[in-house]
């Protein structure tokens, strides 16, 4: 459909923004970029996220159709979660954002101590 305008706030567009633009999102996409993984693999890998926000990330993955769950009947049950197509026509694209950062993060720091510097002189 070509009327979806994402600068209109009430285009459901925005959820999917919100989604891909997501440092967590973007870091499991990462993480399951390779192959599938187990939760408490994601969880070793990304340095920092709670269960508890690994455990909505994935949810909410899953419900956006970026992620597959697949549960294993054992005890205790074992679930293993695998990128779909549609999120492994983002893993470039999130490549690309991850270099950039690694690339510029140096160049922030400095802008970001300028500035800071600034708002002391200027208070």
């Amino acid at each position: 459909m070509d009327n979806w305008d994402i600068y209109n706030k009430n285009c459901p567009t925005r959820q999917v923004l919100n989604r891909i633009a997501d440092k967590w999102t973007v870091l499991i996409v990462g993480a399951l970029a390779q192959r599938t993984k187990r939760f408490s693999e994601l969880k070793k890998e990304i340095d920092g996220i709670s269960q508890k926000m690994l455990t909505q990330t994935l949810r909410g993955m899953e419900r956006d159709g970026l992620i597959s769950r697949k549960v294993y009947p054992t005890v205790p049950p074992k679930v293993e979660y695998t990128l779909t197509d549609l999120a492994m026509s983002l893993i470039s694209m999130l490549g690309e954002i991850r270099q950039w950062s690694e690339g510029n993060i140096e160049t922030v720091i400095q802008a970001q101590q300028r500035y800071d510097n600034r708002e002391v002189e200027v208070h």
